[in-house]
């Protein structure tokens, strides 16, 4: 993975080191200067800030005191929680933590070598689509000798105001993490893909199956070294980081650093009793204030498990930040839950390995609506087709897809200001099986997103067999900016950009002729079909001038549902179409039945129901069932 790390800003971190050590200074980073331009996009600073080295700040300064744990960090003075929360859920991975702090014992403090010192640090972040390297030097922000922004539990320990400085950079200054958002950051310790969740729409306090099915999935994500991390919404700004009475902080931002069934019961009873509660482990970022309900550190409940559990469970009395909650609790009292599965795409695993298409895309503005991409959401009908189009294929019978558009992240600076993210979201239409055109004209939408302005957009949906075209676009046209498209399914779905409207004109146009007419056949289904005792085990092809269309098989029954398109840019359109029906055996396939189509422009009976006939050519008879098919022709080929 470290091998494509591209170097922020240019800087090699290697050669930067190399070279104070060689000129016996530290290094004093000229893109991230200790300034207050580093400090704030607008206003002006409170009281007088001095940028000191944690040399200055302490007399052993360590990267780590005691190992790395989520009870390392404290929020400062800036409303970054949303920050601290995914730095506790870092914490508790090792393998994520150590990809973000690469080198980390190269980088911690030697007593015994005080030369290997140079004032810089580096740590990894993965930016829409690659990691990236950011160097740093090691001036941290102080107000009377104390860190004000994120810092640790020692006084000695700095790991977490390093990444903290470094993540500022690549915002454009710390102040640009004030108020933020906890999916961003989790995607970019770990290169996953967020999933939010509205918990209250979801009415998952109220309905037990869906919250024990939401905490199965939540498990999972846990479980396969994913972060996860829980809010309540704040409507007003008075409600920001308002107390409740049951301790909870609005506005807020907590880490979930454990997810598990809890064994209730002592001794051989608990084993073969068995009763286990959906129980979850979160972390306030201040460091203290926890929940003070049912499961609490003190609260009687705890003298249903037993002390090997609870000490397995790492239960503790003091106040820490951290404290256990029942799902049940956690879903009546949170509004918000984000997971951040970490993707695998290993074959090495022994977890579901997700086969990922990334591609990179932009909504780009043009006088002729041909090559516009900035279309806007379909409430805009006449422009939403100019926005950028992908396809890809489900090649199962059903498969989970896993879809994700993130817009490049923009930077916070004093001369631009707060940068600013695009309400962004997409469509996802199933399409005729063979299209490799882009689409002009409404399909079935077989799903679609949400609309926000968040820095990327998730959906993970259930779809059947066949070929769908994704459409991300920006809620209003006219909109500009880049994005990364992210596609996860289970067996490779080539993911690919449409970008021609319609065949292209070659050398050989004029020697093989070019389309004159576009035609849509979509195969609804088939009724009386010759049966046999288990029914009919039958599938349909679309034959049109070498080009053909086969649907599933639909098994045991005359009555089959194929739902199965085909587009066809035909250059002899006084051909007919042929549609046959099939009936699969195991070793020679029966042929039930045809019907040809004229499929004429001026016909304007869109459905049609044809009794199947046979092959003869000379006196055609018909055969028992009957198909029924819905047809679309133009002469102009940008019509479907």
């Amino acid at each position: 993975m470290f091998s494509c790390v591209k170097p922020y800003e240019d800087q090699n971190y290697s050669a930067l080191k190399r070279a104070c050590l060689r000129r016996k200074v530290l290094f004093e980073d000229p893109n991230f200067p200790a300034t207050d331009d580093s400090l704030y996009y607008k206003g002006t600073p409170g009281p007088t800030v001095r940028w000191k080295r944690p040399k200055d700040i302490c007399e052993d300064p360590r990267l780590f005191v005691d190992g790395i744990s989520s009870h390392d960090l404290h929020q400062g003075q800036v409303g970054n929680c949303w920050f601290v929360a995914a730095c506790s859920s870092l914490a508790s991975r090792e393998s994520l933590w150590q990809k973000v702090i690469p080198d980390w014992k190269e980088q911690e403090w030697d007593p015994e070598k005080p030369s290997a010192y140079a004032g810089i640090f580096h740590f990894h972040f993965w930016r829409f689509g690659e990691w990236v390297d950011v160097v740093i030097d090691d001036r941290l922000p102080t107000v009377n000798n104390q860190l004000i922004y994120c810092h640790s539990n020692s006084r000695s320990e700095f790991w977490c105001a390093l990444v903290e400085k470094a993540y500022a950079k690549l915002a454009g200054c710390y102040q640009a993490l004030d108020g933020g958002n906890t999916a961003d950051a989790l995607v970019d310790f770990t290169g996953g893909v967020s999933e939010p969740i509205d918990l209250t729409e979801g009415g998952f306090a109220n309905d037990e199956a869906k919250r024990n099915q939401l905490f199965e999935r939540v498990l999972k994500v846990h479980s396969r070294g994913g972060l996860i991390s829980a809010s309540i919404k704040a409507v007003t700004a008075a409600d920001m980081e308002a107390r409740l009475a049951c301790g909870l902080v609005k506005g807020h931002a907590y880490a979930i650093t454990d997810v598990r069934k809890v064994r209730l019961g002592h001794g051989l009873l608990a084993f073969f009793k068995s009763e286990k509660l959906d129980m979850i482990r979160l972390r306030n970022p201040w460091g203290e204030r926890e929940w003070n309900g049912p499961w609490s550190d003190t609260s009687e409940e705890w003298q249903k498990v037993s002390k090997s559990e609870r000490e397995k469970m790492g239960v503790t009395v003091q106040d820490d930040g951290e404290f256990w909650m029942t799902f049940e609790d956690v879903c009546r009292y949170f509004t918000d839950i984000i997971k951040c599965r970490v993707i695998n795409t290993s074959y090495l695993s022994i977890h579901k390995t997700w086969e990922e298409a990334r591609l990179r895309g932009a909504w780009t503005r043009h006088e002729d609506p041909r090559k516009n991409r900035s279309g806007g959401c379909i409430n805009h009908k006449d422009t939403f087709f100019q926005n950028p189009q992908y396809i890809f294929d489900v090649k199962k019978p059903e498969d989970e897809v896993l879809i994700c558009i993130q817009q490049r992240p923009k930077q916070s600076t004093r001369r631009d200001g707060k940068g600013e993210n695009l309400a962004i979201g997409f469509d996802i239409y199933k399409v005729e099986e063979n299209r490799e055109y882009r689409m002009h004209g409404l399909q079935h939408r077989a799903a679609s997103s949400i609309y926000i302005n968040s820095r990327s957009v998730f959906l993970r949906t259930d779809q059947p067999e066949g070929r769908y075209v994704i459409i991300p676009t920006t809620f209003e046209p006219g909109h500009t900016g880049e994005f990364l498209l992210r596609v996860f399914t289970d067996v490779p779905s080539n993911c690919r950009e449409l970008r021609l409207d319609e065949p292209p004109h070659s050398c050989w146009s004029s020697l093989c002729g070019y389309p004159q007419q576009v035609t849509q056949v979509h195969i609804l289904g088939a009724t009386g079909l010759k049966d046999s005792s288990t029914g009919a085990n039958s599938y349909v092809i679309i034959k049109c001038e070498g080009d053909k269309v086969r649907s599933a098989v639909q098994k045991g029954t005359s009555t089959p549902e194929y739902n199965v398109k085909g587009i066809f840019y035909r250059k002899k359109p006084g051909q007919p179409i042929t549609v046959q029906v099939i009936n699969h055996r195991v070793l020679k396939d029966e042929f039930l039945g045809q019907v040809h189509l004229k499929a004429d422009p001026d016909d304007l009976q869109a459905l049609h129901t044809l009794h199947l006939q046979d092959r003869s050519s000379r006196q055609p008879s018909d055969l028992p069932g009957t198909v029924a098919v819905c047809v679309f022709s133009s002469t102009s080929l940008t019509a479907v």
